[in-house]
């Protein structure tokens, strides 16, 4: 069966958007320093990249490999991709529209916003926000930018995997929060099965974890305290056969290992991260996956668009 990205689409993506984006940097770490066996982890802050998240990479890829029109471009989010959209259209010059629901936090829409795109806040959940984006493109001629089920966008995140290798060559396993799935896809379609791929979701959001016990995307719940960035009803149908094939487990984490996750991070590391860019890190601090012994182990740590609320008061938002 052929993919939707190949290794080589994430090469040539790569080519054409890296002046546009940065190498975002890594930290290894013991897994020693939080209380568990002395495995090195290898983090991929990607919370350091252009608008605060992995998405500036499929934003930059949509926007330059395809031919937008006059009428700029239109984006629905759960906050990050809007951002990234936003951020994008705003370096090259052509005007973009925003779609995001009322779950979407303070900080994800004052950074929209700051980037001077038009905004509208609608729906309760990410999938009214897709409807009314599509709409705005069918009457204004605006080119839709999908945050998770597009070719390009999929690629486009698949530069991170590709990064990672360069920085980490050899991990055994590398752990992906997962919310429509187009990083995971990018990253599962670059790595292919050299090296495990897993997938980390909020127990309230089990998107993939549902597609893949089903055998293909299903409706799933979307609650959580990562629900501004990981709780879309389904994952894409494009990347599913990429999961599929090469995603080796999901496993599910609660809310409470989100959150504790997140500070973590911030006290021993000082990184700030959101919810949802912490998922993945919760995965190993909880227990959920457990490095073998001498494993390596590569984490991503997704995004940061968040407001700096005190930790002390449970955690930020």
């Amino acid at each position: 069966m052929t993919l939707a990205v190949s290794r080589a689409d994430i090469e040539r993506v790569h080519n054409v958007i890296a002046p546009y984006i940065r190498m975002t940097p890594i930290a290894r770490i013991s897994g020693a320093d939080f209380g568990l066996p002395p495995f090195t982890l290898t983090l991929k802050l990607e919370q350091m990249q252009h608008a605060g998240s992995f998405k500036t990479r499929g934003a930059f890829a949509n926007l330059l490999t395809r031919n937008p029109p006059a009428a700029g471009v239109v984006a629905a989010s759960g906050g990050n991709h809007g951002a990234a959209v936003a951020y994008a259209a705003m370096t090259l010059g052509m005007p973009a529209r925003i779609f995001v629901p009322t779950v979407s936090s303070p900080a994800k829409i004052d950074r929209i916003r700051s980037y001077g795109a038009d905004l509208t806040v609608i729906g309760e959940r990410y999938d009214e926000a897709l409807a009314a984006s599509l709409e705005w493109s069918r009457t204004s001629g605006a080119m839709p930018v999908h945050a998770f089920d597009q070719i390009e966008t999929i690629a486009g995140q698949g530069t991170l995997g590709l990064e990672l290798t360069l920085q980490a060559p050899g991990l055994d396993a590398v752990l992906v929060a997962v919310g429509g799935g187009g990083l995971i896809g990018g990253i599962a379609a670059w790595y292919g099965s050299k090296t495990r791929v897993i997938a980390v979701e909020p127990e309230g959001a089990p998107t993939l974890h549902d597609a893949l016990q089903a055998g293909r995307p299903v409706d799933a719940p979307a609650g959580s305290v990562a629900a501004d960035s990981l709780a879309p009803k389904r994952v894409g149908e494009l990347m599913f056969p990429i999961a599929r094939a090469h995603v080796a487990r999901a496993v599910l984490v609660s809310d409470e290992a989100i959150l504790k996750a997140q500070r973590t991070l911030w006290e021993g590391l000082r990184v700030v991260a959101e919810p949802g860019g912490s998922t993945a890190f919760a995965a190993v601090l909880s227990g959920a996956y457990r490095p073998a012994d001498g494993e390596r182990v590569g984490v991503v740590v997704s995004g940061a668009n968040t407001t700096a609320v005190s930790f002390a008061s449970g955690g930020v938002g």
